[in-house]
């Protein structure tokens, strides 16, 4: 296909791309600020009284408010009144999107990655130069903040509702005192839904992220989920009995050295046991221009995920568009026998069953 036909829609684009950035710094800072649960816990309020109730600046609030209103997120009930006289509304429909971090269609999340991103991208831009990388941990707490709030959702319900239940038998022996590792675990959803879930089940997260453990393990304690965290690499996974359900949660494509991950975790699966890969549900093949998802994969991509996966060397360096015959091969080289594409629905994720 051809590039964008015309100077006019590139510019348009650009503009537009602008646009949506401005409003995602909105967006965050309403997040941060706590705005929008403020607007949820009032109701209507004007911009003195949203500045009561969140602890800010009456002249902040008033044209967060307007900005917010003209961007479409609130409503406001008379746009003739004077700009203290207004009322400002968080409609019902957008609770979940910026307002319920458990809700399904709860994105507000990504304001945050995209906030995570900016203060490193002259690291990034350095690593370009070199061939080098940036490490994960040089993003910082909102980037790791951001990216474990935006798979919360999924991991919470679909994963113990849908996914584990699609991957034949293993919630059954979850639900009988079986054994779950989570690699890549990151802050904890997954591991601590599935211990809810499955209470007499042995479940261990494991990441090689030292701050991503440590707020893993104060969320376990703060809700009383008996979940053990360990701050390790996949190679600690065959030092006890086997498992029967290992989860590699939007991992896979993160890993510097993937063969090396999926063969500790083949060899860390009891004989009939599964590891369900979750990760990015872009097209068969490289087509452009892309659609969306496939545009959203490679800007993840070429400023976070490929200079993370760089920053380890030898580095397999595979970057966020992840897609299914690479997943295969991989499976294949690290010794799992079989490949399955689980019938359910991801959302953003393919999820595929490997077996020994």
């Amino acid at each position: 296909m051809s590039a964008v036909s015309t100077t006019t829609t590139l510019d348009e684009r650009v503009v537009s791309a602008t646009v949506g950035a401005l409003e995602l710094f909105g967006i965050y800072l309403g997040d941060r600020l706590g705005l929008y649960d403020a607007l949820r816990r009032c109701g209507p309020s004007t911009p003195a009284e949203l500045a009561g109730a969140a602890g800010i600046n009456g002249r902040y609030a008033r044209e967060w408010l307007e900005q917010q209103a003209v961007a479409g997120l609130l409503t406001v009930d008379d746009e003739t009144a004077g700009a203290e006289a207004r009322r400002y509304a968080l409609p019902e429909a957008h609770v979940g999107v910026v307002a319920d971090p458990l809700a399904p269609d709860h994105v507000l999340p990504l304001a945050r990655m995209v906030v995570g991103i900016a203060p490193v991208l002259d690291e990034v831009a350095e690593a370009y130069r070199r061939g080098t990388g940036v490490p994960y941990a040089r993003y910082g707490s909102e980037f790791r903040a951001g990216q474990g709030a935006i798979n919360r959702p999924a991991f919470t319900s679909s994963l113990v509702e849908e996914w584990l239940p699609a991957l034949g038998g293993a919630a059954e022996r979850l639900a009988g005192g079986g054994r779950l590792a989570d690699l890549g675990c990151g802050l904890g959803w997954s591991a601590m839904a599935v211990a809810r879930a499955f209470p007499r089940a042995d479940v261990v997260g494991i990441d090689g992220d030292a701050a991503s453990i440590a707020e893993a393990r104060a969320a376990a304690v703060q809700q009383g989920v008996a979940v053990r965290f360990e701050c390790a690499d996949a190679a600690s996974l065959a030092a006890g009995e086997p498992f029967d359900v290992v989860l590699l949660l939007e991992a896979l494509h993160d890993l510097a050295r993937p063969v090396a991950v999926l063969s500790a975790a083949r060899a860390a699966l009891a004989a009939d046991g599964a590891l369900l890969v979750a990760d990015e549900a872009v097209a068969p093949a490289f087509s452009a221009p892309g659609d969306e998802i496939e545009r959203l994969m490679y800007g993840w991509s070429i400023t976070h995920c490929l200079p993370a996966a760089m920053a380890e060397q030898p580095s397999a360096a595979i970057g966020t568009v992840l897609r299914e015959d690479v997943v295969r091969a991989l499976a294949h080289e690290s010794g799992f026998g079989r490949v399955e594409v689980l019938d359910v629905d991801g959302g953003f994720f393919r999820l595929y069953a490997l077996r020994p």
